[in-house]
């Protein structure tokens, strides 16, 4: 079942390797299939050298498993909240990338120092607060924060992105760490001053408009 979903959910998690965001079995990707509601996601405890798109396991937004043989990742429920409250995004990326974690280790957002980050993310990377793994409180908890960024922090844990498909919501949680690598280089220099949130409003109108190839 969903053939290019696996395939495409499976290419994620491995460029979840490929840029450092992952260690041994952390982390994962989902993606939606907008049309039948289903969820492909890691499953649990697998390395990533291991794994195939047919070893992905496919849920129903209930968490009744449709296809697979191996148990789900302890973080479904997250996932399945989300997608369950936002009907805009059909994908999902948790990582406990080095940079960003060690900003929520602090509970702190990521302040906006640089264009990129105006560009990609329209404000501040905020940091939710604690919610136990396993169950619908991470979810919870992150919910109205997705409404201000596509990715955000979780205090004492890692990493949570979003976006229109799983290939967005890896782009975001990439350009998460990246972005907390340059600031925590920065913070070593010295104290960075922030963007006004007038020019991070409007350069991130501009990234929107104009980035990339916009058919005519």
């Amino acid at each position: 079942m969903l053939s290019a979903l696996r395939e495409e959910v499976y290419a994620m998690h491995l460029e979840l390797t490929q840029h450092h965001l992952v260690s041994w079995t952390s982390g994962n990707v989902s993606g939606r299939d907008p049309d039948s509601g289903f969820v492909v996601i890691k499953p649990s405890g697998v390395r990533y050298s291991a794994l195939q798109p047919e070893s992905l396991v496919i849920l129903d937004l209930s968490g009744q498993v449709i296809e697979g043989t191996l148990a789900p990742s302890v973080d479904t429920a997250t996932h399945l909240y989300l997608y369950r409250n936002r009907p805009d995004v059909n994908g999902v990326v948790h990582t406990h990338s080095p940079y960003a974690t060690a900003f929520a280790a602090l509970g702190r957002a990521i302040p906006v120092y640089l264009t990129s980050m105006a560009d990609e993310f329209g404000g501040p990377i905020p940091c939710a607060a604690y919610a136990p793994v396993g169950t619908e409180a991470i979810g919870q908890e992150v919910l109205e924060w997705f409404k201000a960024s596509p990715a955000v922090l979780l205090a004492h844990h890692g990493v949570l992105a979003v976006g229109s498909s799983p290939t967005a919501a890896t782009k975001m949680a990439v350009m998460t760490e990246d972005a907390a690598r340059i600031c925590h280089l920065a913070l070593q220099l010295g104290v960075p001053k922030e963007l006004p949130a007038q020019e991070v409003a409007r350069a991130h109108r501009f990234h929107i408009a104009k980035y990339g190839q916009h058919q005519s």
